[in-house]
C-alpha cells in the first residue's frame, strides 16, 4: 500500500496544490475544460460565496510519500438542503486523483470521517453547493468534448467509487440536437397556439431591463421552476445578487428568450449561448495574461459552431402548456443565422420524463451520462 497523506488545505500552498492540480493531471487531455481559477479559489472565500453563509466546505489535498500532490477532494454539507429533504448528506465534491485506489480512499476516507464528526450519515457526489455547480461524475462517452458547466474525469474515476462500495443516487443525460433549417411544425404550430390561446409572446432583454432588476426575476423563477428536483435548494438572495453579477453581463441576450403572459409576468426563460469550451481550454483557466482575449473573442468575435443549452425553466402553473415550443421557435431561425450548427443541453435528471420529452421533435440523441454516488458512512 502507497503511503499516501490527505491534509485539510490549510496554507496558500495547499490551496495553490489544490487548484492546479487539474491542469497536471489532464494535461494533454483534449476533452477536460478547466475551471477559472479564480472561480475555484472564490467557491472557498465566505466573501466571495453566499452558499457559504448556509453550507459549511472543507477542501482536502493528497500527497505521496515523495511529497507529490496527486488527489484533492472537497467535503460539504448543505444545511439548507439536508432540513428541506429530510437528510444528512455530507456531499463530496472536485475530486480528482490519479489512477491509484489508495489515493481515491484516502480522499473519499477524509471526506466521510469530516462528515461523521458533524453528525452526517452518508455520503453523496460528486456535488456542490447548490445545484447549478458542477455534479455528477461522467460515466459514459469519455470522449466526447466537456462543457464549462459540466465535470470531466477519467474512465478509471467510476471504477474506484465502485470498488470503494459507493452506488448510483441518480444518473444525468444531456441531450445533443442537431440544428433545424426551419422550425420543426409541431413546435411552430404549438408555438402559434400558445400565443392565441394562452396570451403567451417571446420578450427579449435589454440592458436597461437588468439595471431596473429584471434579471432578479429570472432567478426567482428558477426557485420555483426547480424546487422539487432531486437536492435543489433555493437561491438565496445574496446567491442571486451573485450569480446576476458573474453571469448575466456574459449572456448574448439574443439567445436567452424570455416567455412573459398577457399581464406582463415570467413565466419561462431560456439560457443558452455560443460554446466556450475551446475558449476555455486555450485559456488554461487564467484569464490572465492572455485568457481574458480568447473568452471574449469567443463571445463577441468568432463564435463557436455549438450552443450550449444551459437550462430551460417554466413557472410550475404553466408547465405543458407549449412554453418550450415557443422557445424553440425563437431560437432555432437565431441559431442558423448565426452558423450554429448544433446545440447540448446541460445535465438533465434520467427520470425527469417532462423535460426530456419536450426534445423529441429534433430528434435528439442521449450523451454524456453522469452519476451522483452514495454511501453510508462506516460505523453508523
Amino acid at each position: 500500500m502507497d503511503k499516501i497523506q490527505v491534509k485539510k488545505v490549510e496554507t496558500k500552498r495547499e490551496m495553490n496544490d489544490f487548484v492546479q492540480l487539474p491542469e497536471k493531471l489532464y494535461a494533454g487531455c483534449p476533452y477536460y475544460i478547466p475551471d477559472l481559477e479564480m472561480d475555484v479559489r472564490e467557491t472557498f472565500d465566505p466573501r466571495k460565496n453566499a452558499g457559504l453563509e448556509f453550507s459549511d466546505i472543507q477542501p482536502f489535498i493528497a500527497y505521496n510519500a515523495d511529497g507529490k500532490v496527486v488527489g484533492r477532494i472537497a467535503g460539504i454539507i448543505n444545511h439548507r438542503a439536508n432540513e428541506k429533504w429530510k437528510t444528512k448528506n455530507v456531499r463530496f465534491g472536485f475530486i480528482e486523483f490519479i489512477d491509484n485506489p489508495d489515493v481515491s480512499a484516502a480522499l473519499l476516507h477524509a471526506v466521510e470521517m469530516w462528515g461523521k464528526e458533524r453528525g452526517m450519515e452518508h455520503i453523496q457526489g460528486p456535488m456542490g453547493i447548490f445545484d447549478f455547480d458542477k455534479e455528477g461524475m461522467l460515466v459514459e462517452d469519455f470522449d466526447q468534448l466537456g462543457s464549462m458547466i459540466t465535470i470531466y474525469n477519467y474512465p478509471y474515476y467510476p471504477k474506484h467509487l465502485e470498488a470503494l462500495g459507493y452506488e448510483k443516487e441518480v444518473d444525468w443525460v444531456q441531450i445533443r440536437i442537431d440544428v433545424p433549417q426551419e422550425v420543426p411544425a409541431k413546435y411552430a404550430r404549438v408555438a402559434q397556439l400558445s400565443k392565441e390561446m394562452f396570451g403567451l409572446h417571446v420578450r427579449k432583454l435589454t440592458k436597461e431591463d437588468l439595471s431596473q432588476g429584471y434579471a432578479r426575476k429570472v432567478f426567482e423563477l428558477l426557485n420555483q421552476a426547480y424546487a422539487p428536483l432531486f437536492g435543489y435548494t433555493e437561491l438565496s438572495n445574496r446567491q442571486i445578487d451573485d450569480y446576476v453579477k458573474r453571469y448575466i453581463p456574459l449572456m448574448d441576450l439574443e439567445l436567452v428568450p424570455i416567455i412573459e403572459n398577457e399581464a406582463g409576468e415570467l413565466i419561462g426563460v431560456a439560457i443558452t449561448m455560443t460554446s466556450l469550451s475551446h475558449a476555455l481550454q486555450k485559456s488554461k483557466g487564467r484569464l490572465f495574461p492572455f485568457g481574458w482575449f480568447h473568452l471574449v473573442r469567443a463571445l463577441k468575435w468568432k463564435r463557436d459552431e455549438k450552443a450550449e443549452l444551459f437550462l430551460i425553466a417554466i413557472r410550475p402553473d404553466y408547465q405543458g402548456l407549449g412554453v418550450n415550443a415557443l422557445v424553440f421557435d425563437d431560437l432555432i431561425p437565431i441559431y442558423n443565422a448565426h452558423h450554429i450548427r448544433w446545440a447540448e443541453t446541460g445535465p438533465q435528471l434520467e427520470n425527469n420524463v417532462k423535460e426530456l420529452s419536450q426534445w423529441k421533435p429534433l430528434n435528439p440523441s442521449f450523451t454524456k451520462r453522469r452519476r451522483c454516488y452514495t454511501k453510508r458512512i462506516n460505523g453508523i
